[in-house]
């Protein structure tokens, strides 16, 4: 894989704050929601924010 520049790092480091927020934001939805329905389409975007996360963190090494 080739070395990523610095501003490509700098972007990345941007980036996972963002989803880490976004996760705790959808996990706390779904916790709160009553809808079951709601509640699992909170938990499936919070998992989808997870994955980012996750790939995210990966290209960082």
């Amino acid at each position: 894989m080739n070395q990523l520049s610095d501003k490509e790092l700098s972007a990345l480091n941007d980036l996972l704050p963002g989803e880490e927020l976004l996760i705790k934001k959808f996990q706390m939805l779904a916790e709160h929601s009553t809808d079951a329905e709601v509640k699992a389409k909170f938990t499936e975007i919070a998992n989808e924010h997870k994955e980012h996360f996750r790939s995210l963190y990966s290209l960082l090494g």
